[in-house]
């Protein structure tokens, strides 16, 4: 069983990890879920990773999530793309 990970932009600054892997839990297994924050201020940076132990639950994340309203604000949900340096 191949993990998953995708990307969820344009978040509420007050959401926290719990409350999205909530939100999240319906399309399948959550490994990971971590909103990304500044290391200076503890501050939500606006975007997070989930990660899914199936592809499956991340493709159903993807197609019933992208383009939702939560907690005020209209997400992106896409695959997440490595970044190489």
């Amino acid at each position: 069983m191949s993990t998953k990970k995708i990307f969820v932009g344009n978040l509420a600054w007050s959401i926290r990890d719990l409350e999205l892997k909530e939100a999240f839990l319906d399309y399948g297994k959550i490994q990971e879920c971590a909103v990304i924050t500044e290391r200076d201020t503890g501050r939500s940076r606006g975007y997070a990773f989930i990660t899914y132990e199936s592809e499956a639950g991340a493709a159903a994340a993807i197609a019933a999530m992208n383009g939702v309203e939560l907690e005020g604000r209209q997400i992106n949900v896409n695959e997440s793309v490595s970044k190489r340096q």
